[in-house]
């Protein structure tokens, strides 16, 4: 049986890894790539002087902290509000509002597509909002709450139930690393004794350039849903901006995609040599379109985890 108190050991061993992300974990991690093209070292240089990395150490702990809450036969679970489909969320205890009137919370969780999340015995006001796509793990139902944890705090929060989906697996068995610093994506696959590496390709993600332009945000999340061609506006319009193939969504509107094609262009394009430089997406993850193809095709919506760190 799963105790209150094992989950938040387990948590706050995933805390402690998003606070300091140092570590090795005990996983062990092989290479064996299904994906081969565009493909990175360990380490190795941008820009001919940038020393740059897959930062396994932090993939290993992670991983062996989701497989430490799965050997608690947890009940998983995601937060979901995307587009408000659920109803937009009610103003916390304390909000933010920048220079383009966008509330957030105080760690600048925007309320957009977001998900309230209320301190237990006080239903009156949320203190902080959840980001759409949020991994975790459901501890009991209280009268038409949810009580969760997040993967990546240490704190017990209620949640309207219409904001929660219970996963339908018990264990995850497939990864996807998002690195914001080193700008680059490696994909992972758990066998019966070691997790492989199945590609590591160059990638761009968000950057942070309101009122159109948001960074990916750090995380652990699920892959939501897949579409082949999400198609985008141009900013501050309406108006059809072009679309990106082979789009893979994890939280709010950001996909793990291919090359953005621009209208009047509708032709795919295969790689852009911007890819795995500075960030410059629109929230997204952007790939080799192949790449986005193979990860279209290998990730399981709803069973496939996303690692987004820094």
């Amino acid at each position: 049986m799963v105790t209150k108190f094992m989950v938040v050991v387990m948590i706050m061993v995933v805390n402690t890894l998003f606070s300091h992300q140092s570590g090795k974990g005990g996983i062990r991690l092989e290479k064996d790539l299904l994906y081969d093209k565009y493909t990175l070292q360990d380490t190795y240089l941008y820009n001919k002087n940038v020393e740059r990395s897959f930062q396994w150490d932090k993939a290993r702990y992670l991983l062996n902290a989701v497989e430490a809450v799965q050997r608690l036969n947890v009940k998983w679970g995601m937060l979901q509000n995307y587009k408000n489909i659920h109803g937009v969320a009610p103003d916390v205890k304390k909000t933010l509002t920048d220079n383009y009137h966008s509330i957030t919370d105080t760690l600048g969780i925007p309320r957009n597509q977001s998900i309230p999340l209320y301190k237990a015995g006080d239903r009156t006001k949320p203190v902080r909002y959840g980001r759409d796509g949020s991994l975790i793990v459901m501890l009991g139902q209280d009268d038409q709450f949810v009580r969760i944890k997040l993967m990546t705090d240490e704190n017990e929060w209620l949640v309207p139930e219409r904001y929660v989906k219970a996963t339908d697996s018990t264990s995850f068995k497939k990864a996807i690393l998002v690195d914001r610093k080193n700008q680059n994506i490696a994909t992972m696959e758990r066998t019966d004794a070691v997790w492989l590496i199945r590609s590591m390709n160059p990638a761009t993600t968000g950057l942070k350039h309101p009122p159109f332009m948001r960074e990916t945000p750090v995380g652990i999340f699920v892959v939501q849903n897949k579409v082949p061609r999400m198609n985008y506006t141009q900013d501050g319009s309406s108006a059809p901006g072009g679309y990106a193939p082979y789009a893979s969504r994890f939280t709010d509107g950001a996909y793990i995609h291919g090359v953005p094609v621009n209208y009047p262009h509708t032709q795919m394009v295969e790689y852009a040599q911007t890819l795995g430089t500075t960030p410059r997406s629109h929230m997204c993850v952007r790939n080799a379109t192949s790449h986005a193809k193979f990860i279209y095709d290998w990730a399981p919506a709803e069973g496939t985890l996303v690692f987004v760190v820094d």
